[in-house]
């Protein structure tokens, strides 16, 4: 009867057991079956077929490429064994193997020698699916999850070398032996580990060999037992992975930082081997000293240089420049880069170090009071629009606030975006310059000459009959605009010759209405305004000084009625050039008010009623009861 699973376990196919006559095969050896091994002796050689004479009536073939590389060839009269495997239908001669009838041999070597649980040497011949192979005297399988503690990432690291396994099971039936590395290494390092957890101590040092590298550190072998070695242990510098400083297999000596006997977990320190480099920080890089170091991170709020392997800083990135808005760091600086810095501070419990780029430069305000003194004409770019003015860049890195009292000496300017734009190029003057806040002063009406100083005073002098527009009404008066930019107060008391309780009862906002100036006050930047002497009869006869004269004694005595004020600056910086208009002690001495007003130039007008000083003395005062009907 013919063997099947030893024939298909030899790779014998189930067809060549079927088609021969196994009684003409015996011959006279009846007690000798197909698939068993018996003696022969070469008889020669014919191509690539070996005839071997095995005692049948028919002689049997093996293919030459039986005989490995490096071994003898086989010559006429060698005995050897071969494995029977059946008959050749077309030659009618015996298929041998001698390749077969080796294996069959070499198992039942390995069976009778070695039974579960025995320890073997082998060396890994192939990498196959699930695991590998290893030569034991036959090929045994070693599951990858049993090559090592931990699964290597890759198994192939093992081929060629030469491991030691125990035996976890031997299956006669399927001619099957499976290895375990792994159990043979767990059951060493029990007794190494008891022996050295009951030696180890904290501050020892020890060699180790690195047996695998994870993102957070390495674990290291200490014979035995396992530690993990941190990354944040492995060096006094920034590590982004432990394999920028280990290798697996390495030998390295380690500190023991901490050992838990309980949980039989072990920690490691390597940098503890050498000195803290942050001992002597303070002293090898005092403040102010200049050193050179090299990018190693770049961060949206600063990029950290490093000075020395374990010694880093930060540079803010408002330490960057002077002059430049730096939006991010990389567009100073990228990873790599070597840059001059300057040591701003140290916190040595932090171990923090503060650096500055810009500081190795002149800062060019340190030269802006001498380049810009007040009066100078610039010319710059306005960069950004606020409501109290604009930000006007006179070179770069270099701000100057356009206030928005100084763009106009008499337009009222709600707000900047009235008269300028964002990028537009404007020509400005220096009013002042306040180094220490870094900051300066610029002025766009100064460019000008002050109307109020001449030019106002002049075309609206006293008397003079103008016809103006109405733009807005309060309760004490209503406002007239003479000219664009150009205001004058129409004081209630002095909108008609009867009593008036509200402005809305003579005028409306938008009504073109003639009125007689009173009083141009170029300090307080007013003009004030009456429609009742507008309206009076006007003496047109030859010499006519008298209807100019008329008007102007009227206006000492009056006062002034009204006017426009200008802004206060956003902040003081220091002797302005602006008048101080919201200070009454800045305005000049009233020469033309009622107490010096000269009688004989001008008799009083008894033709018409005139309102009392205190009326007369603010734009913003109310009728009084007592004023004359």
């Amino acid at each position: 009867m013919v063997d099947r699973n030893l024939l298909r376990e030899l790779d014998v196919a189930d067809e060549d057991a079927e088609d021969f006559d196994m009684d003409l095969l015996l011959g006279d050896n009846p007690g000798v079956k197909a698939g068993g091994i018996v003696p022969g002796r070469v008889v020669e050689v014919v191509g690539d077929q070996v005839v071997v004479d095995v005692g049948y009536k028919s002689e049997g073939l093996v293919p030459l490429d039986e005989w490995e590389q490096g071994e003898a060839p086989p010559r006429p009269g060698d005995e050897i064994e071969v494995l029977l495997e059946g008959m050749d239908d077309d030659t009618g001669e015996v298929v041998l193997s001698r390749k077969k009838a080796h294996r069959m041999r070499a198992w039942e070597r390995v069976v009778s020698m070695h039974r579960e649980g025995d320890v073997v040497s082998g060396k890994v011949t192939r990498k196959i699916k699930g695991g590998l192979l290893v030569d034991i005297g036959i090929n045994a399988f070693l599951p990858a999850s049993q090559v090592d503690i931990r699964r290597p990432p890759d198994i192939a690291d093992y081929l060629d070398r030469e491991v030691r396994c125990i035996i976890l099971s031997i299956d006669e039936d399927r001619r099957n032996i499976v290895l375990s590395r792994r159990s043979l290494i767990e059951n060493e390092r029990v007794a190494l580990r008891e022996n050295l957890m009951a030696e180890i101590a904290v501050g020892q040092v020890r060699t180790g060999t690195v047996k695998n590298l994870a993102d957070f550190g390495a674990f290291v072998d200490l014979g035995g037992l396992d530690g993990l070695l941190h990354i944040t242990d492995m060096g006094w510098e920034r590590l982004k992975h432990p394999s920028d400083r280990l290798r697996v297999d390495d030998q390295i000596e380690v500190m023991i930082l901490n050992v838990d006997k309980e949980r039989g977990k072990v920690a490691l320190g390597l940098k503890q081997l050498t000195a803290n480099p942050w001992e002597q920080v303070a002293e090898k890089y005092p403040v102010g000293s200049r050193i050179t170091g090299e990018v190693v991170n770049v961060m949206s709020y600063g990029a950290f240089v490093k000075l020395e392997p374990g010694i880093e800083g930060l540079v803010h990135v408002s330490e960057m420049s002077w002059t430049r808005r730096i939006n991010h760091p990389s567009e100073v600086a990228q990873a790599g880069d070597k840059v001059e810095v300057v040591v701003l501070g140290i916190n040595q419990q932090k171990r923090e170090i503060s650096l500055g780029m810009k500081q190795t430069q002149v800062d060019p305000w340190d030269q802006v009071a001498q380049k810009y003194p007040p009066g100078t004409i610039v010319e710059g770019t306005v960069r950004n629009l606020a409501n109290y003015g604009a930000f006007v860049e006179v070179e770069e890195g270099i701000d100057g606030l356009l206030h928005v009292s100084d763009l106009s000496w008499t337009r009222k300017i709600g707000h900047p975006n009235e008269v300028l734009e964002k990028g537009q190029r404007v020509t400005c003057q220096v009013l002042n310059v306040d180094q220490e806040r870094k900051r300066i002063a610029l002025g766009l009406k100064q460019l000008k000459q002050d109307p109020w100083e001449a030019d106002i005073p002049a075309r609206y002098g006293p008397g003079i009959v103008v016809e103006g527009k109405v733009t807005k009404l309060t309760n004490f008066g209503a406002f007239v605009e003479l000219e664009p930019g150009l205001e004058g107060l129409l004081h209630i008391s002095e909108l008609s010759d009867r009593k008036v309780d509200s402005p809305e009862e003579v005028v409306a906002v938008g009504d073109s209405i003639e009125v007689t100036v009173l009083r141009v006050d170029p300090g307080e930047r007013k003009i004030g305004l009456s429609r009742r002497k507008a309206h009076e009869p006007r003496d047109e006869e030859a010499g006519g000084e008298a209807p100019a004269s008329q008007p102007a004694a009227k206006a000492e005595s009056a006062g002034l009625k009204g006017g426009l004020g200008g802004g206060a600056p956003l902040f003081s910086l220091g002797s302005g050039t602006a008048p101080e208009s919201s200070s009454p002690e800045s305005s000049p001495p009233d020469s033309s008010s009622p107490d010096s007003s000269s009688s004989e130039s001008s008799p009083p007008d008894s033709s018409s009623p005139e309102p009392s000083s205190s009326d007369l003395s603010s734009p913003e005062s109310s009728p009084t009861d007592d004023e004359p009907e």
